[in-house]
């Protein structure tokens, strides 16, 4: 995966953002979701963001 796809077009959280995220410690989607705000404005990319997180948390 790459670091700059966006994954929420409405906060413009990206891969990358998400990577980060974890690496500062998010160990779950809701950590992610609050330290980045990926999926917080309308709900449209959900499912893809839990993907995302899900696979950078058990390793791609």
């Amino acid at each position: 995966m790459q670091d700059d796809k966006i994954v929420c077009n409405c906060t413009g959280v990206t891969i990358g953002d998400i990577r980060e995220a974890i690496k500062k410690g998010a160990s779950s989607f809701d950590e992610v979701q609050e330290m980045t705000g990926v999926s917080s404005v309308c709900g449209a990319c959900l499912e893809y963001a839990e993907n995302v997180v899900k696979a950078i948390l058990g390793g791609e």
